[in-house]
């Protein structure tokens, strides 16, 4: 049942683009909400994947990652944000960050959804059906991997803005000195195996929850997860 490459990028590409760029829309609206208008006035308050796409971190990277890893990861263009805008910055950054990994919860549950609906209506005998059973399944698992890894409390991850706003304002001001180092962090962890410890539990408890959501044992999502790595 395992699928092509070409079949996985296909399955793939659409559940990556919403991911990403909704996570960045989501971005755009709070702080709009919060009085910052920037990212509304640039036009990436917007569902539309073509204003957030970044060409390496929304095609080259999710396409080279389904090619030699069988999975698919990624990143759109950050929302240019004005905290001078906003009436009470630290808090309302709490909110900003906040709603990026929230809107990707949010879409995990709805293909969750979609997945609980496909597995009632198709015959998974067929290709096109087995088509809108993977898909969900990939949906559910980017959004879930993507929501709790940008909690991580490493600058420039979201997490990162919600710890800040709930430091006092001396130790926020240290803790946003290691920004600058954030990217090297996060790439020692990942080389060094030690992101996968942190952050895998969480996400494998989170799929199993929404795979009980969509009506299939863990095992079953599984499969069908491991046919299109």
């Amino acid at each position: 049942m395992d699928a092509s490459t070409i079949q996985k990028i296909t399955i793939w590409v659409l559940p990556v683009l919403l991911a990403v760029s909704l996570h960045e829309a989501a971005h755009a609206w709070m702080a709009d909400r919060k009085g910052d208008p920037t990212a509304r006035l640039l036009g990436r308050l917007t569902f539309n994947p073509l204003k957030h796409i970044d060409p390496i971190g929304t095609i080259l990277v999710p396409v080279l990652m389904i090619t030699f890893t069988g999975f698919a990861f990624g990143w759109a263009k950050p929302v240019p944000i004005d905290a001078r805008n906003l009436s009470n910055p630290k808090k309302d950054m709490m909110w900003v960050a906040m709603a990026g990994p929230a809107s990707n919860f949010i879409m995990a549950i709805i293909w969750a959804i979609f997945l609980h609906i496909s597995v009632l209506l198709l015959d998974s005998r067929s290709a096109i059906s087995l088509f809108f059973l993977l898909m969900p399944v990939a949906g559910i698992t980017i959004n879930v991997i993507l929501g709790v890894l940008n909690l991580l409390p490493i600058p420039p991850l979201d997490g990162s803005r919600i710890l800040s706003g709930m430091l006092s304002p001396r130790a926020s001001q240290q803790y946003n000195k290691i920004e600058p180092y954030g990217f090297f962090i996060i790439i020692g962890l990942m080389v060094s195996g030690l992101l996968s410890y942190i952050i895998f539990p969480v996400i494998s408890l989170v799929l199993i929850i929404l795979s009980a959501l969509s009506g299939l044992e863990a095992e079953v999502f599984y499969r069908l997860l491991g046919a299109i790595q």
